[in-house]
């Protein structure tokens, strides 16, 4: 079996370091040429002036944010955007709304990479749960799955037993979505006395997996690997056998910023991880992604030579990813807002038994289990997520500006 899927993963870093610098070079003339927002952004920029990695850290950063109110002057994609028409394949809407585009260029989001280092090859069938509502993580599992010549169980969320049935009948290779939820399949199949024998491999991503959670797939016959992957930019790292933090995409430029700045940080340091992705579809240039990361030093043992990143290390602002979706203050302003008998909320996000969870806490003089699931329900309308509501009384919520209190700890 090849461990590598293709001869770009083993370049020489100083190669592929020179390559990347061009790439990046060529997409922003590319951007500057055939969208309306980098005409604008870069209006200043020469792109055949850069040529080293200081010249692509002066260029400005584009922030989720930015990206937010721009899309609402120029609807759908704030002209970022360099095809349109029949050249698109999908319109997605994530929470926010933010709208990111989908092309008809295969493997669009470069999943292939990724579920190939996992273990998947052509022939397997693959057991999709990631969400087809709105949002693009189903389809970029899907597109992934068809270049590296791979069926596909397109799932999504929800009817546990269902899946679990369809899942027996059917006997997929493998799964991908976030641990959790395979968690809660491979319980009910217990349940139901269905057993998959050829499952045996998985790519899970959206939520943490400690090593206690790992361990217990890997009991059941079951090797997962991680990957990091966002809406906006597809797959930016992958774990691979070494199990030594996730490999840089070799489809993307990436850097670690200071947060709040585009200034790089040493390697090793702790700061926002921020992408040019060399999609020429969606050219995204410099953008922040608000996670936090850091470069490890050294290669990995697998043989693949492009550097690596620790993993999702939190949040660079108040934004929380909760089982594979992120959450916004700006939703949680909408939610209080669209119930006059709270005063204010903080959304506390936590790590209970292997899985997030999620508690609305509410001030309210008005407490009573009819506007508790009223709340509840335009949580799950508007986050996409489920979530508990619990009530506070009045002035006791704490007076530190945060909307949502990310209090997860992985043991």
């Amino acid at each position: 079996m090849n461990d590598f899927y293709d001869s770009l993963e083993t370049r020489d870093p100083a190669e592929r370091e020179q390559a990347l610098i061009g790439q990046v070079a060529k997409q922003v003339a590319h951007a500057k040429a055939t969208t309306n927002a980098y005409a604008e952004i870069l209006r200043d920029v020469e792109a055949s002036a850069i040529e080293s990695a200081g010249d692509i850290a002066k260029l400005p950063v584009t922030r989720k944010s930015a990206l937010l109110e721009l899309q609402k002057v120029q609807p759908p994609f704030g002209g970022f955007n360099a095809v349109e028409g029949a050249d698109l394949a999908y319109v997605f809407a994530s929470p926010g709304p933010i709208y990111e585009p989908g092309s008809r260029r295969a493997d669009f989001w470069r999943f292939a990479r990724a579920l190939h280092a996992a273990g998947f090859r052509a022939g397997d069938l693959i057991h999709n749960s990631f969400s087809y509502h709105l949002t693009p993580a189903g389809a970029m599992v899907d597109s992934g799955a068809h270049a590296l010549g791979c069926a596909v169980i397109p799932a999504g969320v929800g009817q546990t037993e269902l899946q679990v049935r369809t899942m027996g009948d059917l006997q997929p290779h493998g799964y991908v979505g976030t641990p959790s939820f395979l968690k809660i399949l491979l319980e009910k199949a217990d349940e139901l006395a269905i057993e998959l024998p050829r499952l045996s491999k998985g790519l899970v991503s959206g939520e943490a997996l400690p090593p206690p959670l790992r361990d217990d797939f890997l009991a059941r016959g079951i090797d997962l690997y991680q990957c990091y992957a966002t809406a906006d930019l597809g797959i930016i790292a992958y774990e691979t056998r070494a199990r030594e933090g996730l490999v840089i995409d070799e489809g993307i430029y990436l850097e670690i910023v200071r947060p709040g700045s585009g200034d790089p940080v040493p390697d090793g340091e702790v700061g926002e991880v921020v992408v040019t992705s060399l999609n020429p579809d969606y050219p995204l240039i410099r953008f922040a992604t608000g996670d936090l990361s850091a470069i490890m030093a050294g290669q990995s043992p697998c043989g693949r030579s492009n550097r690596r990143i620790k993993g999702w290390m939190g949040r660079a602002d108040q934004t929380a990813k909760v089982r594979g979706m992120f959450i916004h203050p700006s939703q949680i302003d909408q939610v209080v807002k669209r119930h006059p008998e709270l005063q204010r909320g903080r959304l506390v996000v936590d790590w209970v038994e292997q899985s997030d969870s999620m508690c609305l806490q509410c001030e309210s003089t008005q407490q009573s289990p009819e506007l508790a699931g009223a709340v509840a329900e335009s949580i799950r309308d508007i986050c996409k997520v489920r979530g508990e509501v619990r009530f506070v009384a009045a002035g006791t919520l704490p007076n530190d500006g945060k909307v949502i209190d990310d209090i997860r700890k992985y043991d």
